[in-house]
């Protein structure tokens, strides 16, 4: 469980009732953060649930970290948490105070491709502070994100994509970002595919 810190920002306060995992502490701390937002957190619930699905495509030792990061990706949005307001950075910067593991804070600050959105909003010294890796998690939870649509809906990555422009419009920050950004999804979903293909499965979400 959580309650609020002074100042009002979150602050986890964990329950000897609730088994202490860090997918159970993520998914408790996204519930509070975003109590206010449940399309938001309905969002966040999609998307850990894709990257759960997907999680056969990454080492068992990540799983967690990769689920965790899921139900967190987004809590940058929250106002109590806004420093830049740019909501990779702001929601990683929250959770590396807070004391989470840094795989999870750097997963969180990368999704999707925030680094080239970070270079347009002139933040991309700042997200340097979090390593990047190119590697399966990340794959998979950008995949995740663009498979999941903002009420929770799963949705092909296409039509992901173009719902995000269109909703942000042709001068957001993400828009300028393209087509790098975009390239830089499409490659992680195509990815995901190979590695789900190897243990003999597919995603018709990813239409890459």
């Amino acid at each position: 469980m959580t309650d609020l810190a002074p100042g009002g920002r979150p602050r986890c306060v964990y329950s000897r009732h609730v088994p202490d995992t860090l997918v159970a502490r993520a998914r408790d701390l996204a519930a509070q953060i975003m109590r206010e937002y449940p399309d938001r957190l309905r969002h966040l619930a999609a998307v850990a649930a894709r990257a759960d699905a997907l999680s056969v495509t990454v080492p068992t030792d990540t799983v967690d970290a990769l689920v965790a990061s899921a139900w967190l990706h987004d809590i940058g949005y929250a106002p109590a948490l806004r420093q830049t307001g740019f909501h990779p950075l702001d929601g990683a910067t929250y959770l590396r105070q807070e004391g989470w593991p840094d795989d999870v804070c750097a997963l969180v600050a990368h999704h999707s491709g925030s680094r080239f959105v970070a270079r347009i909003n002139g933040l991309d010294g700042s997200l340097r502070k979090f390593e990047f890796a190119e590697d399966a998690a990340s794959d998979v939870l950008t995949s995740a994100d663009n498979t999941a649509g903002q009420d929770g809906s799963l949705v092909k990555m296409t039509e992901r994509l173009r719902e995000k422009m269109q909703r942000h419009g042709p001068d957001s920050p993400g828009a300028l970002a393209n087509p790098e950004r975009d390239d830089y999804i499409r490659a992680a979903a195509r990815r995901v595919v190979h590695r789900l293909a190897k243990v003999g499965r597919t995603d018709a979400y990813l239409d890459v």
